[in-house]
């Protein structure tokens, strides 16, 4: 707010302004309609509380332009501080007075010299405010102060604690080390007896080793002396049959007394009761069991049955079929349920006639849950399980098998022969088996 015309050379201070505008705002809720300015006819009818917060500005303005409306301010000040606009008409400010209400009151009722009325009231609220600004700051140099104190002893209480922690922490420290040492000391008198516990254990095996060599050459000079003892009863029950003298029946007398005690002597040490004959210690090549890998095919076709009757003429043969290789290959198409049961029709006859293990499995890795199927008498019928194929489950068959148990594969899945022939099986052709289904 700007007053140089009025004598002011400077705008008038916030507090008196504010408190000039807030006498301004009670008088504006007093006024008739008419009579309210223009400009501030809608500040007029905001709420009383608002009014002076809302309409600060325009009723300033209006103040400073509008002589009548500062008279009629001017007025309602003088009603409500008598004494004071009284004693400033005569040039007198009262001792008691607060400057804000002695520039207010100037600035309204423009009294002789209101211009330094209003300039003392700046002074007096501008050593006021320094006054209340250094007492402020002494009191935040004293908090702070203050604070600083507390800090200080937190800090110092914080210390002390962190001393006595680190302390505390040395101190498990060093227990801690000290077990540590203890128990290296414990590991490592426990790897030396450990070491010694394993040099022992080779002494123990060295000496059971000694002792049962020295067994095994005591069993054998009681064999040899077992052995001459029945040479001997042999030639004195040939003496006995052949009539000899006294003397040969009382050799033969102490021949069956021998023979009494090697026998006691045989069951006193458990040896066998049986012993190997002559031609049992002659190197020779025995001739091998019947197996698949043995079955002659050079001059047989490898679609030609009579190959695979050869197969199935070995005792317990275990024949592996590759359920949908074979019906694929021999009538793919026939939906699966009748493919099945063409195949498993023809696996039963064959069992039936062979008296062969006849397993048929079948990829179940892509249906949604167990098919039922007749399984004929003899044939076994197996489905992979969800998310595997029906070559691992074959591979899991054959592997299962003991090893030197005759298995033939029907397959002609490159793959799936070539794996189960490292494992020992005999991959068939699956048209081998169609043609051998066909003639039956």
């Amino acid at each position: 707010m700007s007053s140089a015309g009025e004598g002011l050379s400077r705008p008038l201070p916030e507090q008196v302004r504010l408190h000039v505008v807030e006498l301004a705002a009670q008088v504006l809720g007093t006024m008739q309609p008419p009579a309210i300015p223009a400009p501030l006819r809608s500040i007029a009818r905001f709420d009383p509380r608002k009014r002076a917060r809302l309409g600060s500005a325009p009723i300033a303005a209006q103040l400073e332009t509008d002589k009548e409306f500062r008279e009629i301010v001017a007025e309602a000040t003088a009603e409500a501080w008598p004494e004071l606009v009284a004693s400033l008409e005569e040039g007198n400010v009262p001792p008691a007075a607060e400057p804000v209400l002695v520039a207010a009151a100037a600035y309204l009722t423009r009294p002789p010299g209101w211009p330094g009325l209003v300039e003392a009231a700046r002074a007096d609220i501008e050593q006021a405010a320094a006054v209340a600004e250094e007492t402020a700051q002494e009191q935040t140099v004293q908090r702070l102060r203050e604070e600083l104190a507390a800090q200080k002893t937190a800090a110092k209480q914080e210390a002390d604690r962190l001393r006595e922690q680190l302390k505390t922490s040395r101190t498990e420290v060093a227990d801690l080390r000290r077990r540590l040492h203890d128990a290296r000391e414990r590991g490592k008198r426990a790897e030396e007896r450990a070491a010694e516990a394993e040099a022992q254990a080779q002494e123990a095996r060295a000496a059971v080793a000694a002792a049962t060599g020295a067994a095994e050459s005591e069993l054998r000079k009681l064999r040899e002396r077992l052995a001459d003892a029945e040479r001997r009863l042999l030639a004195g029950r040939r003496a006995a049959r052949e009539g000899r003298s006294i003397e040969d029946a009382r050799l033969r007398v102490l021949l069956d007394s021998l023979q009494d005690a090697a026998a006691g002597l045989r069951a006193e040490l458990g040896l066998p009761v049986a012993i190997s004959k002559p031609a049992d210690s002659v190197d020779a090549v025995t001739p091998a069991r019947p197996s698949v890998r043995a079955v002659p095919a050079r001059a047989l076709a490898d679609d030609d049955p009579a190959l695979l009757d050869q197969l199935l003429a070995i005792p317990h043969l275990h024949l592996i079929v590759d359920g949908y290789n074979v019906t694929k290959t021999g009538y793919p198409a026939l939906t699966l349920v009748d493919q099945r049961a063409r195949l498993l029709g023809g696996l039963g006859g064959l069992a039936v006639q062979t008296r062969a293990e006849v397993t048929c499995v079948f990829d179940g890795a892509e249906l949604n849950g167990p098919v039922q199927v007749s399984a004929p008498r003899g044939v076994r019928v197996l489905f992979s399980e969800p998310g595997e194929i029906a070559d691992d489950l074959i591979r899991q068959l054959v592997r299962a098998e003991p090893p030197g148990r005759a298995v033939a594969v029907v397959s002609t899945d490159r793959e799936v022969a070539d794996s189960v022939r490292r494992m020992g099986a005999r991959p068939v052709p699956a048209v081998l088996l169609l043609r051998r289904l066909g003639r039956a």
